[in-house]
């Protein structure tokens, strides 16, 4: 049967205004949020595909930042994909064929695409020459779908990694092209546009599996058994009431995450936290310091608290299952990467 995660629009005034605000003038007509996403991330043949409004490219990034601003626009966007991505459908077929987020986007960025598993040189801005694959890894836009946005200086402005529902991505868009960037954060950005709380205020969803406080999670002087997972969360989180309410009563996740340390915490308390690297802290603060905006958002450690991977958007069944599998079978002692792992497991799975 297919994993379906189903993602409304929260209903704060602050997600409509935001759409708003972003609609060219006189484009009301398209001012209806179209943000409920149906997401199938069963296992299944999606080819990569980009829409027809991305720039050709032999991918020299310098040359397509100048033709990128002889054009009149602010800067180059690159585009991380892959064969077979869900989320990539999503992002595709969902965020970019809205006509005010085309718009928007293209008026502003050239956009180009690059496969995560490709081996095509690029030409880096610093000048470097170096396989897309690599390039995917070294920038950690390797967790697909992924966006990067460059100025006019060829300087990085900001990244997305993962799917973001549209009112979320317009609210990127927002915070690259108005370059809000230079005055906050996307966190702090994000907690000005829309001020906690969103939704009358209820408690955070408990699972039995979450460890009780103290949080001392220090693993920088002793190892420990098991791997640690830290779910950051928020009061009245829609994203997180899913995240419970689907994924987390599968009963191979529950089973995954027994073979855990799981910890839960409120990304707007000030709940006492010793870090994996034996900092003392809050909650709060060391959600400020990972650059957490996204609730939830489930960071994975390593026994010694070495950060090996994060889920910082939107996560269905097979994703959140295939990333705890990756984790709890130390595959990324052989594969850097999560989807480099995926492709490999595909390749097997093909031979049999």
């Amino acid at each position: 049967m297919a994993s379906r995660l189903r993602f409304a629009t929260p209903g704060w005034l602050g997600s409509v205004l935001l759409a708003l605000a972003l609609l060219p003038a006189g484009n009301l007509d398209a001012a209806e949020p179209t943000d409920a996403v149906d997401i199938d991330d069963t296992p299944r043949q999606i080819g990569l595909h980009t829409p027809e409004w991305f720039e050709p490219s032999f991918l020299d990034f310098r040359e397509d930042l100048e033709r990128a601003l002889e054009r009149g626009k602010k800067g180059l966007a690159i585009y991380f994909g892959m064969d077979h991505c869900p989320y990539c459908e999503a992002m595709i077929d969902n965020n970019l064929a809205e006509p005010d987020i085309r718009q928007y986007f293209s008026e502003h960025f050239d956009v180009i695409a690059l496969d995560v598993q490709g081996s095509r040189e690029v030409v880096t801005m610093d000048g470097e020459r170096m396989s897309e694959r690599n390039f995917a890894v070294e920038r950690r836009l390797n967790f697909t779908p992924a966006f990067t946005f460059f100025d006019a200086d060829g300087d990085e402005i900001h990244r997305i990694r993962g799917y973001y529902p549209p009112y979320r991505f317009r609210a990127a868009l927002e915070y690259v092209i108005d370059r809000h960037d230079r005055e906050s954060s996307f966190r702090d950005y994000l907690e000005r546009a829309d001020p906690p709380p969103k939704f009358e205020t209820d408690d955070i969803n408990y699972q039995d599996f979450f460890e009780r406080p103290p949080y001392m999670l220090d693993r920088s002087r002793v190892a420990a058994q098991r791997p640690l997972v830290v779910f950051f969360e928020r009061r009245a989180c829609h994203a997180c009431d899913v995240l419970h309410s689907e994924p987390l009563n599968d009963p191979t996740v529950r089973e995954q995450i027994q073979l855990f340390d799981a910890v839960q915490l409120d990304l707007d308390a000030e709940t006492p936290v010793i870090t994996p690297d034996g900092q003392r802290t809050t909650a709060r603060a060391w959600g400020e310091r990972l650059d957490i905006h996204w609730a939830p958002t489930l960071v994975f450690f390593d026994e010694r608290g070495r950060e090996i991977i994060r889920i910082d958007s939107v996560v269905a069944l097979n994703r959140l299952r295939n990333v705890m599998a990756y984790v709890l079978t130390r595959a990324y002692e052989e594969y850097p990467t999560f989807e480099r792992w995926r492709a490999a497991q595909g390749r097997i799975s093909s031979a049999r």
